[in-house]
């Protein structure tokens, strides 16, 4: 008989505000959050079992979710693993900095990086970070201010953005 172990990567989809998002799990720690069509998809393989999203940790991460996406959190306290080379995880450690509410660009990154990084870089790291929203990309714009790409679409990060406009900016 085999058992499944708890250590094994495992996933489910659930329904958020912004669409369905794949949920993976690994041990006791989240470690993917994806879009229907996001740009780097995961090897089926990293994916794991299909699970119910009454699993622990994919529960947690959902209900933590549902909060950020109705306006009733600002930051998640979920245990994450973040898998990359050491250039990807400088990057996503960085975008975790990034205040809820706040911007930075791509080239402010590679500036905070030093060591010659360029903007180009900096966006394909961030294109590749694994836990969407929880780890905030879509708070990386272009130098100007624009909404430049985003896994989950522009249309997603437009709505991520206002989601988190102070109030007091919305009245004028």
């Amino acid at each position: 008989m085999l058992i499944r172990s708890i250590t094994m990567n495992r996933h489910a989809i659930v329904s958020t505000r912004i669409g369905d998002l794949t949920l993976v799990a690994s041990a006791h720690a989240l470690v993917g959050v994806y879009f229907p069509h996001h740009w780097v998809k995961p090897a089926s393989e990293t994916l794991g079992d299909r699970v119910e999203a009454t699993d622990p940790v994919i529960a947690e991460a959902a209900r933590q979710l549902d909060e950020y996406l109705t306006g009733e959190r600002t930051s998640f306290d979920l245990p994450t693993v973040l898998r990359g080379d050491e250039f990807q995880r400088r990057v996503w450690s960085l975008l975790e900095e990034i205040p809820y509410g706040e911007t930075t660009s791509y080239g402010e990154i590679a500036q905070q990086l030093g060591e010659g990084e360029t903007a180009q870089a900096v966006g394909k790291a961030v294109g590749q970070n694994p836990l969407s929203i929880v780890v905030p990309c879509h708070r990386v714009v272009g130098k100007n201010g624009s909404l430049t790409g985003y896994a989950g679409g522009l249309k997603r990060k437009q709505f991520l953005l206002e989601l988190e406009e102070p109030a007091t900016a919305r009245l004028f």
